[in-house]
């Protein structure tokens, strides 16, 4: 038997949405090592972003990397990441039969909240994976208030 389905315009506009979405935030020229199927790929480190009690955290993961390729810097209101991952030279590039891991510069942005205290932000790299937080302000931090 067929079943009915009711109408819902929001998801098919979600569903048309998507590949737009999708287009408009690839890069249109991208750089980077080419794959074995003749795509370019990017160095990005995946980011997590999220707040926990009394900072805003950012992990980012840098597998294969030590502290000292890793810079963090903090520039008009922008906290920029960057690094170089470099490749490893202990075999021939002949002698490959497949390579996927991707090397080279990175850069990541991402905006500061408007009252964030530079001097209070703290980096953390360990087991190849970099944390940065950044505390909230006093007066930004939540609180319980009791009722009466």
């Amino acid at each position: 038997m067929f079943n009915l389905v009711r109408f819902n315009p929001m998801r098919e506009m979600n569903d048309f949405q998507t590949p737009f979405d999708r287009f408009f935030n690839t890069p249109f020229f991208r750089v980077g090592p080419m794959s074995d199927e003749g795509r370019a790929e990017l160095w990005y480190p995946s980011v997590d972003m999220f707040e926990n009690g009394d900072a805003l955290v950012i992990k980012a993961e840098l597998p294969g990397m030590s502290k000292d390729d890793i810079d963090v810097n903090i520039d008009n209101g922008k906290l920029s990441l960057s690094g170089e991952r470099k490749s490893e030279k202990e075999v021939d590039e002949d002698k490959y039969y497949r390579r996927e891991r991707t090397y080279g510069k990175f850069v990541r942005t991402f905006a500061l909240p408007a009252d964030a205290d530079p001097d209070k932000i703290a980096a953390e790299f360990k087991d190849g994976v970099l944390k940065i937080e950044i505390p909230k302000p006093e007066g930004k931090k939540p609180r319980q208030i009791t009722v009466h």
